[in-house]
């Protein structure tokens, strides 16, 4: 048996929100090499294109299409297009994130508002309306989306954000409560850091994470594109509720310990 068959994707029809750019470019790309047929959807039409024209070269199966993962209608109307140009949707991904940072006591509503808006409703309207098209088709499928190390812990200016994705968290699991009994598994990847086009890290911060992660460096998009295969491929067949966590051991470390044991030296007893 094939790498790809052992991923039981070949034939199945998925669709990624956010899946022009970035980490969401990448998941595109992985689902089409596993064999599924794609539907690509970005909020940028021409980055849609771009990815699906690519799946398509490479003799692969896909349609691009573009719409506002924050506005339900929009979103339904997207999901039809896709079904109606390759058939009911399998699998999911939610591929979508953006820091919104501040201080808590400078954070106005309408900046509060957009980070769950950005962060929260993103998911959860997508992955509601997928797991309505699993239930009317009686289909099982897998449902996954990208949360953040920021929804375990905390950091100054992450309030907004870190809260967003803590709900992600929990509604990961109370997805996976509710749509089990209907064959539909849902589960979240979990990266730390990680460098993408709009993430650069300079020299200073590449040390920092030299010195402060186990594996010494951030992650790179295709690092959590892979994540999110596993977690919608047959090899997670029993999986859900679950938050992966390809963050580089970022949350097996006390950072902060991590930091100063390098300088660090034992006093003498007096």
């Amino acid at each position: 048996m094939s790498s790809t068959d052992m991923l039981g994707l070949t034939g199945k029809v998925a669709i990624v929100w956010g899946g022009g750019f970035g980490m969401g470019e990448r998941t595109s790309l992985r689902l089409a090499e596993a064999g599924a047929h794609v539907a690509v959807v970005d909020l940028v039409p021409e980055r849609a294109e771009k990815i699906a024209g690519e799946i398509v070269a490479g003799g692969g199966k896909a349609v691009a299409l573009s719409a506002d993962v924050t506005d339900e209608p929009s979103v339904e109307a997207a999901l039809a297009e896709a079904e109606a140009a390759l058939g009911p949707v399998d699998v999911m991904a939610t591929v979508i994130g953006l820091g919104v940072w501040g201080q808590l006591v400078d954070f106005t509503m309408e900046e509060w508002e957009e980070a769950h808006r950005i962060n929260l409703t993103s998911f959860f309207i997508p992955a509601r309306a997928v797991a309505r098209s699993l239930m009317k088709n009686g289909k099982p499928g897998a449902i996954a989306c990208v949360s953040s190390v920021s929804g375990l812990t905390s950091a100054p200016t992450h309030g907004g954000y870190g809260a967003a994705k803590a709900g992600m968290i929990n509604l990961v699991r109370t997805m996976a409560a509710e749509w089990g009994p209907y064959g539909i598994r849902v589960n979240a990847a979990m990266p730390g850091s990680c460098e993408t086009p709009r993430l650069e890290f300079g020299p200073e911060a590449k040390a920092k994470m030299q010195a402060l992660l186990p594996l010494g460096r951030a992650a790179t998009p295709d690092e959590i594109a892979k994540g999110l295969l596993f977690l919608l491929s047959d090899l997670a067949s029993y999986v859900t509720g679950h938050n992966l966590r390809v963050d580089g051991g970022w949350t097996s470390t006390f950072l902060m310990h991590s930091a100063g044991s390098q300088s660090m030296t034992r006093a003498e007893s007096a």
